[in-house]
């Protein structure tokens, strides 16, 4: 099948500079989105559980990748008219399709992490200055 480069770009080829599934990796592959999505798994959460469940998130960085994870439509964010205000969190359905490929990622992470922490060590150990190349 014969595609023109519109359609080839709407039916998504990640390998190409300016195809839109670029743009879907880079929340999905995200760090925070992984660890967002984990925490959403097990159900709606306020802003500040969700914080204090993901040690080293910053405010600003939970901020930001909420409302990309809201905007692309993987979070729901509900407003409840009290007093205070309280806003919780969920996962859409769409949300809750990355459940499994994300849940198989953090399995590798932590099945790998002696693997990968030997190579890295192992890989720093060596010089890889340029021979007859001075700092």
């Amino acid at each position: 099948m014969v595609t023109t480069p519109a359609e080839s770009t709407l039916l998504g080829s990640p390998y190409r500079a300016d195809c839109p599934t670029r743009r879907i990796l880079d929340r999905v592959g995200d760090r925070w989105t992984v660890l967002i999505v984990g925490v959403l798994w097990e159900g709606d959460a306020r802003f500040s559980e969700l914080r204090r469940r993901i040690e080293g998130i910053s405010q600003k960085m939970l901020t930001q990748t909420l409302r990309g994870l809201e905007r692309d439509g993987l979070v729901r964010r509900t407003v409840y008219p009290e007093v205070p205000v309280r806003v919780e969190y969920a996962l859409t359905g769409a949300g809750r399709t990355l459940r499994e490929p994300l849940r198989m990622l953090q399995e590798w992470a932590v099945e790998h992490l002696g693997d990968v922490s030997a190579s890295q060590e192992a890989y720093d150990r060596v010089d890889r200055t340029p021979a007859g190349v001075t700092g």
